[in-house]
């Protein structure tokens, strides 16, 4: 019962997503419907030619209400129209194919596109608490290659099983008026063909998810190599890799290759079926025909309408089973869908249009799990404009302080405010429009320096772009590259040296304007000549906006005129232009104005 509710709630999740492209499934679905009749047709001109032809038959009676009288008497006329209906047919029948494969491949790329962007939309929304337990590989798998299921299990699925049921019906219909004994016999294998799938279905259907997920695991390997190649090739792991790489294709194949021998030896019990019912007809109609109970033609009509009865059958045992992998994959792109992003939208939010700076934090605790709290008790303020210091040892949480700010995360303890307001009451996408960050790894995207310093700001005019990058002492090397702005920085940035990346940062933070301004150890990698570089435009950047900046050394704490030490997740000390509450939860905490 559980599979069942499990198989109706994916069909109408299915149903729902399909939606705004019914007009096109239901000229798929007729055009499908179209097959019926023309194969209908198919056997009519070899009865023709034998029975009426050859033999001594009279036309089927709807051919002859077409056909003058005089004309069905010349056997050469019988056997041209018996041709021609035949070329007629192949005609209708290559027309149909060919308009039901363009809209098929219409419908079907449009239907995984949208499918695809939900998925890549709703990906982001999550929260990082998610990209950290899951880990992106299993992400990327799930949208590409699990998402395209969506397609096949509605276009080349559901209506081929559909239209295959109906046609099997007309097939049954028509071979039962030609001659019910046989159709009866033909039908005798009935039961055993619809058990196949169904033994199948039940037998296989885990099989499929757990193909999916060490596939996907192969695919983490991949993407976790290639992002850390440098420490592969450094520590000269190449060969492990190689190894665990191939380790992980063995068993994924392995499984794939278990999963085509169970489905070969279905299949081949369900075609040897439907050769014993073949068989059987053969044997009876040949007698019949022997005893002259029906006529050459009629038996030669029966069988090729059986093994067009056949095939609708068979196809339906077959796409049941093909279905199975297809599902497998819709299952997983819906339960990507079912993440609820940790940090979640206020029902009703505020609108947030520029922030003034102002920032408390009060009684903040934050654990990335249950058992382990990073920060606890946080409490302090700070007015807007001020330049706030972070000073602590490495793990100690200052950066998840500024995640928290950012509503990465929220607060497992306690609240955040902004301008007297807590973060969870403003609108997400407005709050986050309020921060520029500059982090220790600046993220540079593939694409070029101009488009980079423009990213918080796409509309950003040319002239803008320069006067960032030079309020960042960046315009100078930019300028000497042969494509000057145009130049591509290479996958994350990786043409450029750290210190060029950290100015290039810089500028797309300046030139994004926003209130409030984020410097994650953004000197600690680089040189003593480019941090000088990089401390006189942050000191630029910094003008008017309220900016928080970790750092290890004290000494690049200077230019902020507010400094707060973290140790072991709690505040220890502080000093300059802020307010720290008397210390409740550790008494260690020292604040000076």
């Amino acid at each position: 019962m559980k599979a069942q509710a499990t198989d109706h709630t994916l069909l109408c999740r299915l149903l729902q997503q399909i939606r705004p492209y019914w007009p096109y499934i239901l000229a798929i679905f007729l055009l499908d419907l179209l097959a019926t009749p023309i194969a209908l047709l198919g056997p009519v001109p070899l009865k023709i030619a034998v029975d009426t032809v050859l033999g001594n038959q009279p036309l089927p009676e709807w051919l002859r209400a077409v056909l003058p009288d005089p004309a069905t008497h010349s056997q050469l006329f019988l056997l041209s129209v018996a041709a021609g209906l035949q070329i007629l047919v192949v005609l209708l029948s290559q027309a149909q194919g060919l308009a039901g494969y363009v809209l098929r491949t219409h419908t079907g790329e449009w239907l995984t596109l949208a499918f695809r962007a939900r998925l890549f939309r709703h990906v982001q929304r999550l929260a990082f608490a998610f990209h950290d337990a899951r880990g992106t590989a299993d992400t990327i798998y799930r949208i590409q290659y699990d998402a395209p299921a969506i397609q096949w299990l509605t276009i080349h699925g559901i209506i081929p099983l559909i239209s295959s049921a109906m046609m099997l019906a007309g097939m049954v219909y028509v071979t039962a008026r030609l001659n019910g004994p046989l159709a009866l016999i033909a039908m005798s294998i009935f039961p055993v063909l619809i058990a196949i799938p169904k033994v199948y279905d039940r037998r296989m259907r885990g099989q499929y998810i757990n193909i999916k997920e060490l596939e996907s695991s192969t695919l983490g390997i991949v993407q976790e190599v290639l992002t850390a190649l440098r420490v592969v090739k450094a520590f000269g792991r190449e060969d492990h890799e190689q190894e665990r790489f191939v380790a992980q294709s063995t068993a994924s194949m392995g499984a794939r290759m278990r999963l085509a021998l169970v489905e070969s030896a279905f299949g081949m019990l369900s075609h040897v079926m439907t050769a014993i019912g073949t068989a059987l007809v053969l044997y009876i109609g040949v007698r019949s025909v022997l005893a002259g109970q029906m006529t050459l033609g009629d038996l030669l009509m029966v069988m090729a309408y059986l093994a067009q009865l056949y095939g609708p059958l068979t196809a339906i045992g077959d796409k049941i089973i093909a279905l199975q992998a297809y599902r497998a994959s819709t299952q997983r792109a819906f339960e990507l869908l079912d993440e609820v992003p940790d940090v979640a939208e206020h029902p009703q939010p505020r609108a947030l249009k520029r922030a003034a700076g102002a920032i408390e934090f009060r009684g903040v605790g934050f654990g990335y799990d249950s058992d382990h709290l990073v920060l606890q008790d946080i409490s302090f303020a700070i007015s807007a404009g001020t330049r706030l210091g972070i000073a602590g040892r490495t793990g100690a949480g200052k950066s998840t302080l500024m995640s928290l700010l950012m509503r990465f995360y929220d607060p497992s303890q306690g609240q955040i405010f902004l301008d007297g307001v807590d973060l969870r009451e403003y609108k997400l996408a407005e709050l986050r429009n309020q921060f520029a960050i500059v982090m220790q790894e600046p993220v540079l995207f593939s694409t070029s320096l101009a488009e980079n310093i423009a990213y918080g700001r796409p509309g950003a005019g040319f002239q803008e772009i320069v006067e960032a990058a030079k309020v960042a002492n960046a315009h100078e090397f930019i300028a000497a590259l042969p494509d000057g702005y145009n130049s591509l920085v290479g996958e994350r940035g990786m043409r450029l040296s750290g210190g060029e990346r950290q100015r290039i940062a810089l500028a797309r933070a300046f030139l994004k304007d926003a209130p409030l301004l984020i410097l994650d150890e953004p000197t600690s990698a680089i040189d003593v000549y480019t941090e000088a570089l990089i401390m006189e435009a942050m000191q630029r950047v910094m003008q008017g906006r309220t900016t928080l900046m970790i750092a290890h050394r004290l000494s690049t704490l200077d230019v902020c005129d507010a400094r707060l030490v973290i140790e072991h997740g709690y505040v220890v000390e502080a000093s300059g232009h802020i307010y720290v509450p008397d210390a409740t939860a550790h008494d260690t905490v020292h604040a000076g104005s």
